[in-house]
């Protein structure tokens, strides 16, 4: 790969920090090269505890084998807590939606986690993420109701649109968070408050 003219003058691991963390979400160049530097300028400790901390997460984080959140275990805490209750699903795309919804305090049942959501132009569609899981779990487990809480934009409605002509013969109860939420938004940055509303205020489908 041909380095920039200013990267041309650094040694190779330098070089490489910076080219692996511009590849991260929101970290450009600049940025990029500033955490470098100031990882090298560290005590040696900080970037081993960080490198440590990078394989743990690779090696030790699965996803649970019932509701795909994130965990150590087979079961995810949520899933392996006998006071949730077992009767509610809610249905999200990324496992940070999950940790959002926590946050309210509201929500008490259980989750089902997409992994991503309906966006045909992005090449999704219902085979990449983990769609038909969330039917087969509606067949098997006692589910009286699923809350579908996809995010608030075109993909998340088409994909809320696809869940529910899915689930509608299963006989379960659909609904959707209320409209408490901004249109175009992610539940992620959905202040507590609002989320909460908007699932204590969730409709029929």
């Amino acid at each position: 790969m041909h380095q920039p003219h200013d990267l041309q003058i650094l040694p190779t691991p330098v070089i490489r920090l910076i080219e692996e963390l511009s590849r991260l979400p929101g970290v450009g160049p600049k940025t990029a090269s500033r955490l470098t530097f100031f990882l090298l300028r560290a005590p040696d400790e900080l970037p081993r505890a960080l490198a440590n901390a990078l394989i743990g997460l690779k090696e030790q984080v699965q996803l649970c084998s019932r509701c795909y959140f994130i965990t150590q275990n087979d079961l995810c805490a949520i899933c392996a807590n006998p006071a949730r209750d077992q009767r509610i699903v809610c249905v999200v795309e990324e496992p940070l939606d999950v940790v959002a919804i926590e946050r309210t305090g509201v929500y008490r049942g259980l989750y089902h986690v997409l992994h991503g959501r309906i966006a045909p132009l992005e090449g999704m569609n219902r085979e990449d993420i983990y769609f038909d899981e969330l039917l087969d779990r509606v067949r098997a487990e006692p589910i009286d109701e699923v809350i579908i809480a996809t995010n608030p934009n075109l993909e998340g409605e088409a994909t809320a649109f696809h869940l529910q002509r899915a689930l509608a013969p299963l006989g379960v109860r659909v609904t959707r968070l209320a409209r408490g939420l901004p249109t175009g938004g992610d539940l992620e940055w959905a202040d507590p408050g609002t989320l909460g509303s908007a699932l204590e205020g969730r409709r029929e489908m």
